[in-house]
């Protein structure tokens, strides 16, 4: 049993934008980047995507080119903002930002979601797909990547980083 995670290509979206659960279209570079990301995949057995156009495109590109069905799954989206998205970040309220950083885990300053509550949903979702004994390839998002991370133990939680369109396999050992 394996997960690869593969973060969604390069969106359409201005630098610097918090943009978390808004649906963006992806960059015109995408039919290049989608054929580097074929190019580097492991086998995989089945595909699961986020909902949102920027990681279904991706997924369906994979999914035609592998034979693979697509099944998308809501808790697989990035992290609700709530009023941050689609603001640039350095136009955050200072206090807010301050108000997360001291509770990331539970504030909600945005009144979006909280990393807490992205956690539960992502741990949620990759331990029922790593119990599938296939595998999967999750087209998602980078805050999904980094609660997948943290969910697991794993020692760079949410300062990991993953480029768009970047992936990492985890075993099924890896969850031990």
């Amino acid at each position: 049993m394996a997960l690869t995670l593969l973060r969604h290509t390069t969106p359409d979206v201005a630098p610097g934008t918090c943009y978390g659960r808004s649906d963006l279209t992806l960059a015109t570079s995408f039919p290049d980047e989608a054929e580097i990301v074929l190019s580097r995949l492991p086998p995989i057995d089945r595909i699961v995507t986020s909902p949102l156009s920027r990681c279904l495109q991706l997924a369906e590109f994979v999914g035609t080119r592998s034979g693979l069905e697509v099944v998308q799954d809501n808790r697989l989206v990035e992290m609700d903002f709530g009023r941050w998205e689609m603001q640039a970040w350095d136009k955050v309220p200072r206090p807010e930002l301050d108000a997360w950083a001291s509770d990331f885990l539970h504030a909600r300053p945005h009144e979006g979601e909280s990393v807490a509550m992205l956690t539960a949903r992502t741990q949620e979702a990759i331990t029922e797909f790593n119990q599938s004994g296939s595998h999967t390839l999750v087209v998602t998002h980078a805050g999904v990547i980094k609660a997948v991370f943290a969910a697991l133990g794993g020692q760079h939680h949410y300062r990991s980083s993953v480029a768009f369109g970047g992936h990492i396999t985890l075993l099924e050992h890896a969850r031990r």
